[in-house]
């Protein structure tokens, strides 16, 4: 829809839809099914029909509910003025498709309100494929054409002030849920645009969800819970849709109502649940390459504005050098993720971004600055059936020689796979008492007494 140009007078009563069309409006052509035309294509006529009777400043002014009733009564009377023959499923699905079309994502509409959809993945107009419980699997969902599925990108993105042309072919962007969306367009895309939506629960997950779903054993959710409230600086490793933001959105849940959080992220996905939270996003340039604003500047202003803890969506770049720092000078707390296959590559990798920020120094200092700041790397990995597990939660205890040493409390140890080819294993316990038990009983938080017990063995 075009912006209005003037603010628009609300009115008690809105004329429906289907009495705002011009008088003048030509008659619509007749299109009877018995003519050989397929739904999808009555569908597109419809809405070309409704698309040239309708008064957009006048719908703009409705509310949603009753925008989408309005849409439904114009459908109905085009339907029986064109003389459609269509059974009641073929007319529902027909109102349907119209009002997803002018209110929603078109024909992607329904695998958003499908809460079994974790990811949609659209390849080109006419391959769209969903993850549900980890496995991808092919819809018979399409778009009509590449037009088509533009318009849909532009409206994702334009709802955030982002844009998505040959000029900038690739866009980050977010829905309303949060949910994060990635589009790729031609002339990068070969074949035809690319949209990739990362749906979030709207309901956010809870620690029980985690711990029935099997992420994590109990025991492993109190220490869990326990470093958040201790305030120690955690770093959330692992791949690709391991669930890395899921388990930061959970782990935040346990940070205490009285304090100030910033978060910042490329695109908002972090659903907090306290009541003082301010979150940050970073803007992308302009046509000209101008107006650039970066994680690395949104961390340095966040440093300005009083926040008890610091949490960031993920760390790819320069902005780790002014993480680490924040982290060892009085933002204990704060939380972030990272892209890595082992808490070891992590660590790796946190090094190799010091070098990018244009860190001059050597090795053993970044060692340290990380050793320093960095007090537990929680691994999240995606196993080979789909599911979700905290595979390795290690403390880090210092820096010996030129190698930062860590240890390991708990891992996730696979033993098979069941005849439904579903991963078997445990969640044991090394028998390691981690160092920093002694700060989370300083600050009043007990921990079981058979916690770090090796001998316990939990599926």
């Amino acid at each position: 829809m075009r912006p209005l140009q003037e603010p628009v007078q609300v009115v008690p009563e809105v004329p429906p839809l289907a009495r705002i069309a011009p008088t003048n409006a030509p008659a619509a052509a007749e299109h009877p099914r018995s003519q050989g035309l397929r739904l999808d294509e009555v569908k597109v006529q419809i809405h070309q029909e409704i698309l040239s009777l309708m008064d957009w400043q006048r719908m703009e002014s409705m509310a949603p509910d009753r925008l989408r009733s309005e849409l439904k009564a114009l459908t109905e009377e085009l339907i029986a003025k064109n003389k459609l023959a269509l059974n009641e499923n073929e007319r529902r699905g027909i109102i349907q498709a119209i009002q997803d079309e002018m209110l929603g994502l078109g024909p992607i509409e329904s695998l958003l309100s499908d809460p079994t959809v974790s990811d949609i993945l659209v390849n080109g107009p006419f391959q769209v494929y969903v993850e549900r419980h980890g496995k991808i699997a092919h819809t018979p969902i399409q778009f009509d054409n590449d037009a088509h599925l533009m318009r849909v990108i532009d409206r994702i993105v334009s709802r955030i002030g982002r844009r998505v042309d040959e000029m900038s072919p690739m866009v980050d962007a977010r829905l309303p849920d949060g949910s994060r969306v990635n589009a790729v367009i031609p002339p990068l895309a070969m074949d035809g645009p690319l949209l990739s939506i990362r749906r979030f629960a709207v309901v956010p997950f809870s620690v029980q969800d985690l711990i029935r779903m099997g992420t994590l054993t109990a025991g492993m959710a109190e220490l869990i819970q326990g470093l958040v409230r201790a305030r120690l600086n955690v770093l959330v490793s692992g791949g690709t849709g391991s669930g890395k933001t899921t388990l930061l959105n959970v782990m935040s849940s346990s940070i205490p109502a009285d304090e100030r959080i910033i978060t910042i992220e490329d695109a908002a996905e972090l659903q907090l649940q306290q009541p003082h939270v301010v979150r940050m996003e970073t803007r992308p340039p302009n046509i000209e390459g101008k107006g650039e604003i970066s994680q690395r500047d949104l961390l340095r202003n966040s440093l300005r504005m009083r926040p008890d803890r610091i949490i960031m969506g993920e760390v790819r770049g320069g902005e780790v050098l002014d993480m680490l720092q924040a982290m060892n000078t009085g933002h204990d707390g704060s939380m972030t993720t990272i892209h890595a296959n082992s808490p070891r590559d992590a660590l790796t990798r946190l090094e190799h971004m010091l070098g990018m920020a244009g860190l001059k120094a050597e090795s053993r200092a970044m060692r340290q600055q990380i050793s320093a700041a960095l007090s537990v790397v929680i691994q999240v990995s995606r196993l080979s059936d789909g599911q979700r597990k905290i595979t390795s939660l290690q403390e880090i205890t210092g820096i010996e020689g030129e190698v930062i040493t860590m240890q390991e409390i708990f891992r996730f140890e696979q033993t098979g796979l069941d005849p439904d080819g579903r991963v078997q294993g445990l969640f044991v316990a090394t028998g390691i008492r981690p160092k920093f038990v002694q700060r989370l009983i300083t600050r009043g938080i007990p921990l079981s007494d058979n916690l770090f017990n090796p001998t316990e063995r939990w599926t």
